[in-house]
């Protein structure tokens, strides 16, 4: 039976990007098999479950996120036999599998696309967005989010690439579709989902023109000076999302739903929970995300959460990803101590955390050359956006040739990086390195209860030191400023990163058992 608690509240989520984990058949690629291989280090170190970047069939133009199939896997990663495999060797070490669902758009080569765009009459017709005239929407990868079909005569919607054209979910059709979608993963013990865009769904009926704006904290807002409020951000994807949770709590345990809510603003993203906590049972916090790692401009945006969030939802964090690149640059700038300080904050605030693969060892950011780029925005944007794929290049296991990641002499999908200066292997091997922390501190929010349910309550300290409570019995302080701390609570330390018990150096971080 499901537990009263669900699985998820207690858990570290661990994030992978297939293509580049494991490759187990030496052409360069990450694949299904590849990850089973892996499982024994995942166990190791102690995750829950696993998210996978999408694993279904695409021609790749955004690397997944156009898929021409819902119910397969890429030949790329495998069968869906070698997923199944997945899924219960998984569960044999009480770790979950999450996929990637993508419902805002699909490939434009999906068949539901090749009969939309027959003819006008076709009988998927209002199964994407179309119009006689474009309206002023912009592509979040940039220029117009609409093309002309010539074969028809009108314009299709585009949110992010030509080749991704948007759903039309006013239509009852694409509804049932994805309901039987859901259904097909679940029934093969598919944890849950996080879902892609989840705030995009569901378009203006009107198509009305998206409002001008002076200043946005939303990046595409405020490159394109339009508020994306009818192109995005409709209240009617609630109803979507209410549906959808309807169908995963009919079967046990309930599947999760894991949203990426792309809003700016918490008061907003709450609204994704449900007003009854009935939509997403977890929902991307990309303020936080885009926050420095300040606690001027985190410890805010927590309070937020914390204030905000319906009474019976729950947070979930995380500071590296797909898309936003890996905290060991973005918010670290590769010091080792500020990974460790970002480790403690992610795995020690109340909610369900994510980790992404590599932050368990400071994975950096890869520097790529123009010529090594394969994501669309990056080859769009060069050289002032230099896109996405350094956040997504190969796992580094060890260092000796391939990383561990492919075979020596296979030239990799991506470049390795310096895998010399940061692998599994070595870290493996030293009881003072980064991944020996990570497991410690993952084994540290198991053991102790208050880490994972206890309520967060922050504690007055020093300039540039962030300290809050965990219930009545846990401490938590990251002095994130220059100047050494004086610990703001007394107790046994648990956990530190360079730490005393009366005090904490610039960029460190301790966990105290309260006196």
């Amino acid at each position: 039976m499901w537990r009263l608690m669900p699985w998820w509240r207690d858990a570290v989520l661990y994030q992978i990007y297939p293509r580049s984990f494991q490759d187990s058949n030496g052409d360069g690629i990450g694949d299904l098999p590849g990850i089973v291989s892996r499982l024994d280090h995942l166990e190791w170190l102690g995750v829950d479950g696993i998210w996978l970047n999408p694993t279904m069939p695409s021609p790749n133009a955004d690397w997944g996120y156009d898929v021409a199939d819902y119910c397969d896997v890429h030949p790329d990663y495998g069968t869906l036999a070698d997923l199944d495999r997945l899924v219960g060797e998984a569960g044999r070490r009480g770790i979950r599998v999450l996929l990637d669902l993508v419902p805002n758009h699909t490939s434009d080569r999906h068949p539901w696309f090749a009969e939309s765009r027959r003819s006008a009459a076709s009988s998927k017709r209002d199964w994407y967005v179309w119009a006689d005239r474009p309206n002023n929407w912009r592509s979040a990868f940039g220029g117009p989010a609409w093309t002309l079909d010539e074969r028809t005569g009108q314009y299709y919607l585009h949110n992010f690439l030509a080749e991704q054209p948007d759903l039309n979910w006013w239509s009852q059709g694409v509804r049932d579709a994805f309901d039987d979608v859901l259904r097909f993963w679940f029934q093969r013990g598919i944890a849950g989902f996080r879902i892609d865009v989840a705030h995009a769904i569901v378009k203006d009926r009107q198509l009305r023109d998206d409002p001008p704006v002076i200043d946005s904290a939303h990046p595409v807002e405020r490159r394109e000076k339009l508020a994306r409020v009818h192109s995005m951000n409709r209240p009617e994807t609630h109803d979507v999302l209410r549906r959808w949770r309807s169908l995963a709590e009919r079967y046990d345990p309930p599947r999760l739903l894991l949203g990426e809510t792309y809003v700016m603003d918490v008061r907003r993203l709450a609204t994704y929970y449900g007003a009854d906590a009935d939509e997403l049972q977890l929902a991307f916090n990309f303020p936080f995300v885009h926050a420095s790692l300040d606690p001027a401009e985190l410890a805010p945006l927590v309070a937020e959460a914390e204030s905000h969030l319906p009474e019976s939802a729950w947070p979930v964090w995380t500071g590296s990803n797909h898309d936003a690149g890996r905290f060991a640059t973005r918010w670290c700038r590769g010091d080792e101590r500020l990974v460790r300080c970002a480790l403690v904050l992610l795995l020690c605030l109340r909610g369900t955390a994510v980790l992404y693969y590599g932050d368990e060892i400071g994975l950096p950011q890869t520097p790529l050359r123009r010529e090594d780029l394969r994501d669309p925005v990056g080859i769009r944007r060069w050289p002032e956006d230099e896109g996405r794929d350094g956040g997504r290049t190969p796992m580094h296991w060890s260092r000796e040739e391939g990383a561990g990641f492919t075979a020596p002499g296979v030239r990799p999908w991506l470049p390795l990086g310096d895998v010399a200066a940061c692998n599994v292997a070595d870290q493996r091997d030293d009881p003072g390195s980064t991944l020996a922390f990570s497991r410690r501190l993952i084994a540290l929010r198991r053991e102790l209860p208050e880490l994972r349910e206890g309520a967060y309550a922050r504690v007055d300290a020093p300039h540039g030191v962030w300290a809050w409570t965990r219930g009545q019995t846990v401490g938590v302080a990251l002095n994130l400023g220059r100047r050494r701390a004086k610990l703001p609570f007394r107790g046994r330390l648990l956990l530190s990163t360079a730490g005393d018990e009366a005090a904490l150096p610039p960029r460190s971080a301790a966990i105290v058992a309260l006196a």
